[in-house]
């Protein structure tokens, strides 16, 4: 079985992004794990299950509101790169 989703290059980048800001949060200090770890971890997964979402089966207005979700979705993991650059655990 396959989904209208997969075949979207925009979904698949949006799922090797999370798995390149998975690898990165493995430097943060283990003192982040319940904070900005999992909240960036969270944030870049949000993307790819918002893309995933909103392509099932809804019309093209309903995929656009999903597609809303995944850009803020990016903008949030890109405010937590911000604050970890910030605090020192990651550099540009």
């Amino acid at each position: 079985m396959s989904f209208k989703f997969e075949k979207l290059i925009i979904w698949q980048k949006a799922m090797d992004f999370a798995e390149d800001i998975s690898k990165l949060s493995l430097q943060f200090p283990k003192r982040e794990v319940y904070n900005l770890s999992s909240q960036i971890l969270r944030a870049s997964d949000s993307v790819a299950l918002n893309i995933s979402e909103g392509s099932i089966e809804q019309s093209n207005a309903e995929f656009n509101r999903f597609l809303g979700y995944a850009v803020r979705s990016l903008a949030e993991t890109v405010t937590c790169l911000y604050k970890a650059k910030r605090r020192e655990y990651i550099t540009q």
